[in-house]
């Protein structure tokens, strides 16, 4: 790997890893505090409403963003295309969502949907100029700016959703929170970059854009379309209560997730699309992804299903103890989550977006078929099926790289299996401790405690490759951030 690259990858992730990881345990906190003061059934309105401004999100921030970082030749010209096109399409989604906002309310019953609908839709102009500069970032790797602009947004936006909350707006805190952390980063942005866009638009450029980035928009469209649609149904089939419990069990998982994927993808996708010539350099980098990934998330997966009562006990109180079963779901279902977006990374580097959507169709119909089927059989069956579509989804994006970067099942399953082992032996040793009588707090402190010490006691014990990799790793990071810093 060239030392540019190098540089350039360890800087980033250690920026936008830093960045999910104020942003994330910020929000998390503020998620806390807001679910101690308000109902699940108001939680479920807005679990709801943000499906139909998802997908709609997905045509100003999905695709032509990953168009501008994967050609090399990107200019002014084609980031203030793009950021021009993309802002008309917002506008006019956002006029079309405002209109069919009461026919949406009539479907689900529900008349504070109206408003809500168009309120929450005015992310959709403000994403369409935030997707620019994000591709801007990124395409120059300047992942310190993201840092400060994520965290700013998040604080504000959640210190003044806390205050609504307690002063009795309900939801409408929800919306504040939602709706203006994207404002705030996006003005933030602003004048942390430095990037205007310029008095110049072509056609032509927008040809080009589009040629690639269309596939990723579909891609984009079904990915965000299939992975909602639970939310749609169980709010139409069950109740808002049930959604309730279903997107706060889930997010516990998705936390951690949150956390890492987009650190990874971030800097993956932009190192990989800088070797995609080198095949041996870019199978070098995938490798020590996935291997550095399922070391972190593998563990914190199963011990967070282990300790899952109490810690919702604890953060939450009660009234959401039906969550529980929902968030050790999707503990089982994300381990499968690092193979699969990180191969998914590397069919996007290699610039054939149409084989991204051919396997993209192909997963999302299985899922469909399995969605389908568990729908009639309740929640839980709704959400225990994400475990197939995962496992399925890892599998089917791991093929194409066999060719790609010769780096297939056999490969892949063994630097899999290597950190999967340890973490349900680590699961297993602690799962007993749930048995012993003691306040919440105390219990969770012994479970996690005892799982770190066990995890680090088998890594070292069996000289784990990805703990020794992820360690060197951390060394080389913390060096060349002291070097910096004299």
């Amino acid at each position: 790997m060239s030392t540019d690259i190098k540089r350039k990858t360890a800087s980033g992730l250690v920026y936008k890893f830093a960045e999910r990881a104020g942003a994330q345990g910020i929000n998390f906190i503020i998620q806390i505090l807001l679910a101690r003061i308000l109902m699940p059934e108001e939680y479920g309105v807005i679990a709801l409403v943000t499906v139909f401004i998802a997908i709609c999100d997905v045509f100003v921030t999905y695709g032509f963003g990953n168009s501008l970082v994967v050609n090399k030749k990107s200019d002014s010209v084609d980031f203030s295309t793009c950021f021009y096109f993309g802002l008309c399409i917002a506008v006019v989604l956002y006029l079309a969502v405002f209109l069919c906002a009461p026919l949406i309310a009539d479907f689900y019953d529900n008349e504070l949907l109206t408003p809500v609908i168009r309120v929450m839709a005015l992310r959709i102009p403000i994403a369409s100029i935030n997707s620019v500069q994000h591709a801007y970032v990124q395409k120059h790797m300047w992942f310190k700016k993201f840092f400060y602009a994520t965290l700013i947004g998040t604080i504000v936006s959640g210190i003044i959703a806390v205050i609504m909350a307690y002063a009795g707006f309900g939801t409408w805190a929800l919306i504040e929170q939602y709706l203006g952390n994207v404002f705030i980063d996006t003005v933030c942005l602003w004048f942390i970059v430095g990037w205007r866009p310029t008095k110049e638009f072509s056609w032509t450029r927008l040809k080009v854009i589009y040629d690639y980035g269309w596939k990723i928009l579909i891609v984009g469209l079904i990915d965000t379309f299939y992975s909602r649609l639970r939310n749609l149904i169980i709010g139409k089939k069950y109740s808002s209560t049930d959604l309730a419990y279903y997107e706060r069990g889930y997010r516990f998982p998705s936390f951690g997730m949150r956390l890492i994927e987009p650190t990874v993808s971030s800097v993956l996708f932009p190192a990989l699309s800088q070797s995609r010539d080198d095949q041996e350099q870019m199978r070098d980098i995938t490798r020590k992804m996935i291997m550095t990934s399922t070391f972190i998330i593998s563990p914190m997966m199963v011990g967070l299903a282990v300790v899952a009562k109490p810690l919702v006990i604890l953060l939450l109180t009660e009234k959401w103890l039906p969550c529980v079963i929902y968030l050790q779901i999707g503990c089982l279902a994300n381990l499968f989550r690092p193979n699969q977006f990180i191969n998914n990374c590397v069919v996007r580097a290699s610039g054939n977006s149409g084989l991204l959507l051919q396997l993209d169709i192909i997963k999302k119909s299985i899922g469909l078929a399995l969605l389908l089927i568990s729908m009639h059989f309740g929640v839980f069956w709704i959400a225990f099926s994400l475990v197939f579509v995962y496992f399925i989804s890892m599998i089917i994006n791991i093929a194409p790289n066999r060719k790609i970067l010769n780096y297939g099942y056999r490969a892949q399953a063994k630097d899999f299996i290597t950190n999967l082992i340890p973490a349900f032996i680590m699961g297993a040793c602690i799962y007993p401790i749930s048995f012993i009588e003691m306040e919440p707090i105390f219990l969770l402190l012994v479970q996690t405690g005892a799982g770190i010490l066990i995890c680090l006691l088998i890594a070292v014990v069996t000289k784990n490759e990805s703990y020794r990799m992820t360690l060197r790793f951390a060394k080389q990071i913390f060096r060349r951030r002291q070097k910096s810093a004299t």
